[in-house]
């Protein structure tokens, strides 16, 4: 993840209900190969957004694994995340003519940006762009879907596979210090329960309240 996230990415908060914007972004993610195939984060500038995702028709892995199911709920995000992507689509500063690079590069999935508003509206589509604004963005994006799904699948193994929390936590840790999981406040609620849960394991409860502590950095 580049840097212009890496100042929002843990600086989570749940904001208080706003008016319905006028600005409205979205990324639609789609690639057959993977599971989910599709997903869609619609985002507003208070931080409020909603999570759409299909799981597609990509082979079971081998040895079976649990998947994660389809996904449609109402996510929230830090206020200052939000506002550092409505203020670089304002700006333009992501929307430097064609997004896609066409370079030969490997088949990350396709990313579309759309953006509407007072102002206008746009779009792009694209793999992988040489536009380091665009691309950075992308990848964001990508992180903080990967965080919702993580946030669906502890929930699932809080449910039905207490002692996998241990190896999944162990990964969102390692992950989000790392960049590829952004905005845990979007899976704050599993994280509280996790970290108040005397079921799950020591280990377990204790990554949680760390977590949750970084999220308020």
């Amino acid at each position: 993840m580049r840097a212009w996230a890496l100042g929002a990415a843990l600086l989570c908060m749940w904001m208080p209900a706003a008016a319905e914007s006028t600005q409205v972004f979205q990324v639609d993610f789609h690639n057959p190969q993977i599971t989910p195939a599709r997903w869609t984060l619609t985002l507003y500038p208070d931080g409020k957004g909603h999570f759409h995702s299909e799981r597609g028709t990509a082979s079971a892995q081998d040895p079976p694994t649990m998947e994660t199911p389809d996904v449609d709920r109402d996510v929230t995000l830090s206020e200052r995340f939000a506002g550092r992507v409505f203020r670089d689509v304002r700006d333009h500063t992501v929307v430097r003519g064609e997004c896609e690079s066409h370079m030969k590069v490997a088949f990350q999935g396709w990313k579309k940006l759309s953006y509407t508003g007072p102002d206008g509206s746009w779009s792009c589509e694209f793999n992988y762009s040489r536009n380091k604004e665009v691309q950075d963005l992308g990848e964001s994006l990508m992180a903080v879907a990967g965080t919702i799904l993580e946030g669906v699948r502890l929930e699932m193994l809080l449910q039905h596979d207490r002692l996998g929390l241990d190896k999944e936590m162990d990964y969102i840790t390692e992950a989000s210090a790392d960049g590829r999981l952004t905005q845990l406040c979007a899976i704050r609620g599993i994280l509280e329960r996790l970290a108040d849960d005397d079921g799950v394991l020591d280990r377990v409860r204790k990554r949680a309240r760390i977590l949750l502590a970084k999220q308020d950095k």
